[in-house]
């Protein structure tokens, strides 16, 4: 690559950057509906066409606020898997870990958080390029998950689905087959648990239970142990007996 093509990809990287920045701040005041290339490029000090070159459609500014949005929140997950595995913690105090994570995140980035797990951005549907950034969530939750199946933590549960695996086959696969029984639907459980820490994290970013409990923190922790029970693993809490 000659210097003329190196400076100019370097341009637009922080041009995109700047973009991205700006696109932050506009989502947080007016929601991703109200994004707007004219408004991009007035507040960037740009002009519009120099906007297009890079993000021909509002919805590619979305897609890029969305993609980062997913990979920042399972960036921090991974992070605290990595830091929780290091000290050789339980897979119950790896999921304790990653859910504080992700509810850290979602706190500091209320923005990013509504666009990917709140409410649609009216005419605007998520393209392929946001699938696997998005799986980077879940794919923390079956890491631990297989691992306690693997390691022996996870206690076989009372009830199973009833009929045939509730799956498709790319669930399946993600999780590296079906487990045998008594954990044939481990899977399904831990979507259960996946879905579970989403809606108690909309609660929580959206001001649900400040009028319901003392203690948000504490009653996040709570849940998730709650909610890990539904997979036979026991998330251990500051003044368990165990």
């Amino acid at each position: 690559m000659d210097d003329y093509a190196a400076n100019s990809t370097s341009a637009d990287a922080i041009l995109s950057e700047l973009i991205k920045k700006t696109a932050r701040l506009h989502l947080a005041e007016l929601g991703g509906g109200g994004l707007s290339l004219d408004s991009l490029a007035r507040d960037c000090g740009r002009a519009v066409t120099e906007v297009q070159a890079l993000f021909p459609h509002r919805d590619d500014v979305l897609t890029a606020l969305v993609i980062d949005a997913y990979d920042a929140s399972g960036g921090a997950m991974e992070r605290a898997d990595k830091d929780a595995a290091a000290l050789h913690a339980s897979a119950g105090a790896r999921l304790l870990a990653v859910t504080r994570a992700l509810r850290q995140w979602s706190f500091d980035h209320p923005a990013e958080f509504t666009l990917i797990y709140g409410s649609p951005v009216p005419g605007y549907h998520a393209p392929q390029d946001t699938v696997l950034p998005a799986s980077r969530t879940p794919g923390v939750l079956a890491g631990i998950v297989g691992a306690a199946l693997a390691g022996g933590e996870l206690t076989p549960p009372r009830r199973t689905v009833p009929g045939p695996p509730l799956l498709l086959p790319a669930a399946v696969e993600a999780f590296g087959g079906l487990p045998p029984a008594p954990f044939s639907d481990v899977i399904e459980r831990g979507i259960v648990l996946w879905s579970s820490l989403i809606g108690l994290l909309v609660f929580q970013v959206f001001s649900r239970t400040h009028d319901s409990v003392r203690d948000e923190a504490a009653f996040f922790d709570y849940a998730i142990a709650v909610a890990a029970e539904t997979i036979g693993l026991v998330v251990p809490l500051d003044g368990d007996a165990h």
